[in-house]
């Protein structure tokens, strides 16, 4: 059996009249995050590191901003189709482990909702995705609410 981990980041400003998608739900708040997609920071982060344990470049790559086809789209579908690209070159999910750095809102309520959504667009267990929250004690961008940025790690596994 091999292991391979990856890493990944994301960032997206906060403006008013978008929603806001966090882990593949829509969660309440007076700005929503911009993007050329649904801009889900938390997504686009997983992606990232399931792309980079397997040597896949990125999110960018392979699904870029420039693309018409992409323009709007629910995250949930890049993190689908990064999956299915993975799982056909024979990889698997081990686990995923995520950290949202966000002033407002205040994430911990939704985290178990986020993960049961990952776990069904992945296709695994909800104890194999740890989604954690934090502040940057108002430093930063973050800080200042003019953002929200997310870190991931993936543990994949060729069987």
């Amino acid at each position: 059996m091999s292991f391979r981990i990856g890493f990944g980041y994301d960032v997206h400003r906060l403006v008013e009249d978008r929603d806001l998608w966090l882990g593949g739900i829509k969660i309440p708040h007076d700005k929503g995050l911009l993007g050329h997609s649904d801009a889900d920071v938390l997504i686009h982060a997983v992606c990232d590191a399931l792309l980079g344990a397997a040597n896949m470049r990125d999110i960018g790559y392979h699904f870029p901003d420039t693309a018409e086809e992409t323009d709007g789209i629910d995250s949930k579908i890049l993190l689908r189709k990064t999956m299915q690209m993975l799982r056909e070159k024979g990889y698997e999910l081990g686990n995923i482990d995520a950290t949202v750095c966000a002033e407002h809102p205040k994430l911990n309520p939704h985290i178990d909702d986020m993960k049961a959504c990952l776990a069904e667009v992945i296709g695994t267990s909800p104890g194999n995705i740890s989604i954690k929250a934090t502040t940057t004690e108002r430093l930063g961008f973050t800080g200042r609410e003019e953002g929200i940025s997310a870190y991931a790690v993936a543990l994949i596994v060729l069987p």
